[in-house]
């Protein structure tokens, strides 16, 4: 089988590639041998890849994104309200390289058409004790 096509990224960098820096997981934070990795090469995590058949047997429904709010998240959290997920974005869990709009934007256009929007603080204080 050919490898997938890859994106190379302004820099030169390749990117939505396995093994890649941008498929990397996040400097400081612990991945548990019971974590559940789902590898991606498009935008959308959900787009040729098996995280909506892993979702709906964990009978999970609600969707949180975080990093690279205008871009990738913004993808898969379309794609998510679009397979009948409850979206909720956080804001304060997010950021981007892009400029400041764009974030506004994105905020903006999750809360008028695709799910919620909360903070951290909030969203602990739902949870249960």
């Amino acid at each position: 089988m050919p490898p997938l096509p890859s994106a190379v990224g302004p820099n030169g960098l390749r990117v939505l590639e396995l093994g890649s820096w941008s498929a990397a997981v996040v400097d400081g934070l612990t991945v548990e041998p019971q974590d559940l990795h789902v590898a991606r090469y498009r935008m959308s995590g959900f787009w040729d890849t098996p995280l909506d058949s892993v979702l709906k047997n964990l009978r999970v429904d609600t969707a949180v994104r975080r990093v690279n709010v205008d871009q990738c998240v913004l993808a898969t959290l379309i794609d998510a309200a679009c397979l009948g997920y409850d979206v909720v974005l956080v804001e304060d869990l997010c950021g981007t390289t892009s400029p400041e709009f764009c974030t506004q934007a994105t905020v903006y256009n999750v809360r008028q058409c695709f799910g919620f929007t909360t903070t951290s603080a909030e969203l602990l204080a739902g949870l249960p004790d």
